[in-house]
């Protein structure tokens, strides 16, 4: 009798193969369900952002800049020679009329140099009359006659020099006014032209704000531009201003160029020398700037900063540094670095880095 072909050992193989050609499947099905899953995760991750249009504004970059309120009236006297100052007559808070006399040198080496230049005119006009005789007399050149004549000229203009000086050994005041800053004392020794006494004409209204500035926003300006004054002393008061005068030429000192803006005073707002000012001065010639809501920058230090933009899949995100310009209200002006870009990201700029998938959730 034959044996059959299918033994027991063959059937088990049979059924081990099933068995794992099962478990092939279901670990295949499961993968699948994983990745899909994986792939749900991922979509949930995207950060959602909105985005906003670069728009390009023609604009005038204001010129920022702070100074001291004064005015065109205040006048800072001083003697027209040096000397030991002798007396002064005021005080910081006087009010003085015109022509009042404010302070004196000691007058002792000017006097003495009056009379020697008296005694020297004396000499010459003795000389020149001897000689006038000598030369009636034939006894004198024609030369030597214009030589002591021209002595006695000479002598003659050396003593109105002295008696010049002589008179603005003294400060007169020119206007009425107050003297609101003494800048020296008696005793001390004073050179020709220092500040003595600082006057300041009462009743003028011809305020400025004087600030100094470089070449290049010096240049940006001209005469009449409207300008922006904010007062520390009145922070919530801006004040109307017009550029009054442009320094034809540079402080040897500092280098920069010294503006005057003509502040228009207000109702109720009492104005004083030296009060700290804040200008801002718009320029004629404008320019133009890309303007984005002030939500788009990000990592902002002083000029430098940061927008997000994003990439062709709409989903990658791209860092772009850009130069700001200005802030204005809710806008940034910036200045450059967003050549050929046309939106921003706002919302969700700040979550956001090169790594980061996001989901454009715009209207």
């Amino acid at each position: 009798m034959k044996k059959p072909i299918f033994n027991k050992t063959f059937f088990a193989s049979l059924l081990a193969l099933a068995l794992f050609a099962l478990m092939g499947l279901s670990a295949c099905g499961d993968a699948s369900a994983n990745q899909q899953q994986a792939d749900a995760v991922t979509a949930d991750e995207r950060i959602p952002v909105r985005t906003a249009r670069v728009e390009q504004r023609a604009l005038a970059l204001p010129v920022q800049a702070s100074g001291i309120l004064t005015s065109s009236a205040e006048q800072r006297l001083s003697f027209k020679i040096g000397g030991i100052i002798r007396k002064i007559y005021v005080r910081e808070g006087d009010v003085v009329r015109a022509g009042q006399l404010l302070a004196v040198l000691d007058k002792t080496e000017i006097d003495a140099q009056v009379a020697q230049a008296q005694q020297a005119l004396a000499k010459a006009e003795r000389d020149l009359v001897r000689v006038q005789g000598l030369y009636r007399d034939s006894s004198a050149t024609l030369e030597l006659l214009h030589n002591v004549t021209t002595a006695r000229d000479i002598a003659r203009e050396a003593e109105r020099i002295a008696y010049f000086n002589q008179q603005y050994a003294e400060i007169r005041a020119t206007r009425p006014g107050k003297i609101i800053k003494k800048l020296m004392n008696e005793g001390e020794i004073v050179s020709p032209g220092t500040p003595v006494l600082v006057l300041f004409e009462s009743g003028s209204d011809d305020w400025v704000v004087k600030v100094s500035l470089s070449d290049r926003d010096w240049a940006r300006l001209s005469l009449g531009a409207n300008a922006r004054v904010t007062l520390d002393a009145y922070p919530e008061t801006p004040f109307a201003g017009k550029v009054s005068d442009l320094a034809p030429a540079a402080d040897p000192a500092s280098g920069l160029y010294t503006v005057e803006i003509k502040v228009a005073p207000q109702a109720g707002k009492r104005f004083a020398p030296g009060l700290f000012a804040q200008v801002s001065i718009a320029p004629p010639a404008a320019k133009t700037f890309a303007v984005v809501p002030i939500e788009a920058i990000v990592e902002g230090d002083g000029l430098s900063a940061y927008v997000f933009v994003l990439q062709p899949d709409s989903e990658s995100v791209r860092k772009v540094p850009v130069r700001m310009a200005f802030l204005e209200d809710r806008y940034a002006v910036v200045a450059s670095g967003l050549e050929g870009v046309s939106e921003v990201i706002t919302a969700g700029a700040p979550y956001l880095n090169e790594n980061k998938k996001v989901q454009k959730m715009n209207d």
